[in-house]
């Protein structure tokens, strides 16, 4: 898994042992095209599966020009209503390119090969839906390989956070993607506690407008015994190897 070094928004990339390729969001403006060149071949233009987590600029600007570069056979979306030009764009470009749309819902999960992806939110599809904070639409995926666990929550706030913790799903996880760059409004004492990840990963800029990530995202990170925290901010590009 590589958390890519794209600014202030998400992306990551998944490489699976056999070789399938998995990229969730795309960071703003194009900074996501200079990391892939860093961790593909650059012979290599074909991704398996692009989900949008949520359509804010932060996580899914990068997206059309990947999807305009490379072979993608399939996206994820949550299809709420939003409109923005990049969402427009993307939309667009995929309705061009003929690529297959998985709308998000639990009973939505994808193998490949020995690498599971588990949507675990939204429970049921939120095609249509319009949300007055968008973040607490975004999919949340559990990453099974191996033993093994990976819980990837986008721009999710307490608002998801609770309507997760009331559905008695099994969260823990070995790490977890923070949510919304560490957010003071994100991570909830209650929610760490049934993830309790040992590494953390949190993906933002130095030095950003919004003070990412906050000291209480932080402070209740350790508090949660987390062992390790890995930010973009600080350490760069993330490369976690399984």
């Amino acid at each position: 898994m590589y958390f890519l070094d794209i600014g202030q928004g998400d992306s990551t990339l998944i490489k699976t042992p056999n070789n399938h390729q998995i990229l969730i969001d795309g960071g703003p403006k194009n900074y996501v095209l200079q990391e892939l060149d860093k961790v593909m071949p650059f012979f290599d233009k074909t991704i398996d599966l692009v989900v949008i987590t949520h359509p804010h600029a932060d996580h899914i600007d990068g997206l059309v020009e990947v999807l305009k570069r490379y072979e993608v056979d399939a996206v994820l979306i949550s299809g709420v209503d939003y409109e923005s030009p990049s969402y427009d764009e993307f939309l667009k470009v995929v309705a061009e390119k003929n690529i297959q749309i998985y709308i998000a819902k639990k009973s939505e999960d994808f193998s490949f090969g020995n690498v599971f992806l588990d949507v675990i939110y939204p429970d049921k599809s939120i095609f249509g839906k319009k949300f007055q904070d968008l973040n607490n639409s975004s999919i949340v995926i559990k990453i099974l390989y191996g033993g093994k666990k990976i819980l990837m929550t986008g721009d999710m706030a307490f608002e998801e956070e609770n309507l997760l913790i009331k559905t008695g799903l099994n969260l823990n996880a070995d790490i977890l993607k923070v949510g919304h760059h560490g957010s003071k409004t994100s991570s909830s004492r209650e929610f760490l506690n049934l993830v309790k990840p040992e590494i953390a990963i949190i993906q933002s800029e130095n030095g950003n407008s919004f003070g990412h990530p906050s000291k209480e995202a932080l402070n209740r990170l350790k508090a949660a015994g987390v062992q390790q925290i890995y930010r973009n901010d600080i350490d760069g590009l993330i490369e976690i190897i399984f």
